[in-house]
């Protein structure tokens, strides 16, 4: 079976200590700070008010976050449903790094909403008229199908055969479940900003954002599984097959088309074309948005030397990611009406630290079980 990359010896693999001291520094100084906040309040750690009651913890990690985070349900469908076997190689660092995603995603909720010890709540005290439910139950639930699935590869490096077992029975269901899972989060975080559409910038104000949200997850999903696999070809000196990257670059470029034209239709019926030429910044970040983050790409996947090229189509994969981080920052951020926000040093340390422990928890787990391995 064709391998998406080719471990030359992952696990004995020459790290940089010094690099690792500093993720461990920058998870440690965020630790502190976020329990700081936990203790004092979001006043005394951030910037937040009732004028802006949303600010870097939700748009980024959250908003922005899940759909970075899209690639495990994008990879699951595609092996898992479609039987493209061929694409199997892909799917546990795939899907190791989607968990690590939504761990941020649900640590940035807690530390936005605070009492950790109530996390619980929506599971008993529902409200069924809010889309906020949907969210939070299918992202929990997720988090923990993510966190089964990656429970395979640990069993398999501990050699718990039983537990493996056991877990392989109930693998297609989590991974058909999982699909489903992120379909309605993905989109019902589109349904938010419908709902609070009188803050919603015109450009971006459409009763269609839920099924825009999904879409673009789809295609960010695609571009940063072909980030993930080269930073782990360079990482654990590996070689990445392109043949797989290429075919993944042109079923991104075929997503992009989709969504374009959905986006642009929107626009179109939602009466926004008359704000494209009002000025201001908001004008200019449509602009680079739509012709930079969709049409640029797009036309770039399409192009077969493109996707041939392992440093071509990892710098358009990029432009993809780029592209959708920024227009969830445009709803959510740039776009949505409010008082002046400017995020502290404290919200800032406590991003970064996540990202951070996020980095070393991959690092130890590619090291000592087999994410990477030439049987799968």
């Amino acid at each position: 079976m064709t391998t998406i990359v080719k471990p030359v010896n992952a696990r004995r693999s020459i790290s940089i200590p010094w690099g690792h001291i500093f993720l461990w520094i920058l998870a440690t100084l965020g630790a502190v700070v976020a329990v700081y906040r936990l203790f004092y309040g979001l006043g005394a750690a951030t910037n937040l008010s009732d004028g802006r009651p949303w600010g870097l913890w939700i748009s980024f990690d959250v908003v922005t976050g899940v759909a970075l985070a899209a690639g495990g349900f994008t990879i699951g469908f595609i092996v898992k449903i479609l039987h493209l076997k061929r694409f199997y190689p892909i799917l546990r660092p795939t899907i190791l790094t989607a968990f690590l995603g939504y761990v941020i995603a649900a640590s940035s909720v807690v530390l936005d909403i605070g009492l950790p010890w109530r996390i619980w709540h929506p599971l008993v005290y529902q409200n069924f008229h809010s889309p906020m439910l949907e969210v939070a139950l299918c992202v929990m639930t997720y988090t923990t199908v993510l966190a089964l699935e990656v429970s395979d590869p640990f069993f398999e490096g501990m050699g718990w055969k039983s537990a493996k077992r056991v877990v392989e029975v109930f693998m297609i269901p989590l991974m058909v479940l999982g699909v489903v899972l992120s379909t309605m989060h993905q989109s019902s975080l589109g349904t938010l900003f419908v709902l609070a559409s009188k803050r919603v910038f015109g450009l971006w104000k459409t009763g269609y954002l839920p099924l825009l949200f999904f879409i673009s997850a789809v295609a960010v999903g695609l571009a940063m599984t072909i980030l993930e696999a080269n930073f782990a070809a360079s990482a654990y000196d590996m070689d990445a097959e392109q043949d797989l990257l290429g075919d993944l670059g042109l079923y991104a470029a075929w997503v992009l088309l989709t969504y374009l034209v959905i986006k642009i239709s929107t626009l179109v019926g939602s009466g926004g074309v008359r704000d494209l030429w009002s000025g201001g910044i908001n004008n200019v970040l449509y602009f680079v948005e739509v012709i930079g983050g969709i049409i640029l790409p797009m036309i770039l996947l399409f192009i077969p030397s493109i996707r041939k090229s392992r440093k071509a189509l990892f710098r358009t994969a990029w432009i993809v990611v780029l592209g959708v981080v920024l227009n969830r920052l445009d709803v959510s951020f740039f776009g949505f009406a409010g008082t002046p926000y400017i995020p502290t040093w404290m919200e800032w340390a406590i991003n970064i630290s996540m990202i951070s422990a996020a980095i070393l928890f991959y690092d130890f787990f590619v090291r000592h079980f087999p994410i990477f391995n030439n049987e799968h």
